[in-house]
């Protein structure tokens, strides 16, 4: 994909990210895109190369999801950054990076805040089974109720430890303990039981990474 095709998609989607983040975007070796905000601004041009320590680099050497705080002493700011890899048919391609000027806040690491009918429930993540994308809202099911969340499943992705949660489709994500069994499908792609019956799929764009991630 070429700067100027990735300048029109951040232009469309850049409201789904929260206002004091920059946006950095980058292929295996160095930034293709960058929009810093008024919060925060690492200095990053289009064709900088990935410097080691920092999270766009830690995203693409593990090959998974980060969240960390990241020392001035790597690009003269501290940061608090959450880079996911973009992962084509098994290949580590690049990675999206959100720049914070600090760590989101702990009750967000630890509980999401459901709405079901005029109230509202923390629940734990842990009791969160799946988040699926209905009809430009999260609906989020739990061991004992289900509602729907205020921020887009991109956004939580960053908010849910990749330990437990595994985004398998672009309208799924799943929390891995919770899945009873996984069935194979047609085109090298999964289906995944849930332990409440649920049936959710595991499209061929994830299929790989979700292989590689539980080791089978």
């Amino acid at each position: 994909m070429d700067t100027k095709s990735i300048n029109e998609i951040m232009r469309v989607i850049h409201d789904f990210f929260p206002e004091q983040a920059s946006i950095a975007i980058s292929n295996s070796s160095e930034y293709v895109y960058y929009q810093p905000s008024k919060k925060i601004d690492l200095k990053i041009q289009p064709g900088d190369l990935i410097k080691e320590g920092t999270a766009t680099h830690k995203a693409l050497l593990y090959g998974k999801k980060v969240n960390e705080l990241i020392d001035s002493e790597i690009l003269g700011v501290s940061y608090y950054g959450m880079s996911m890899p973009i992962i084509e048919e098994g290949k580590i391609k690049g990675a999206v990076t959100v720049i914070l000027p600090q760590q989101p806040s702990p009750f967000l690491s630890q509980f999401l805040t459901i709405k079901t009918g005029e109230h509202w429930y923390p629940v734990k993540h842990n009791q969160v089974l799946f988040l699926e994308t209905q009809l430009r809202k999260t609906f989020v099911k739990t061991e004992e109720r289900e509602g729907y969340h205020r921020l887009n499943l991109s956004e939580l992705e960053l908010l849910l430890s990749s330990e437990s949660f595994l985004r398998c489709h672009r309208s799924y994500i799943v929390n891995i303990a919770f899945i009873k069994e996984i069935q194979p499908d047609s085109h090298s792609t999964f289906l995944l039981e849930m332990t409440d019956g649920t049936k959710i799929p595991v499209s061929q764009r994830y299929a790989s990474y979700f292989r590689r991630s539980l080791g089978f």
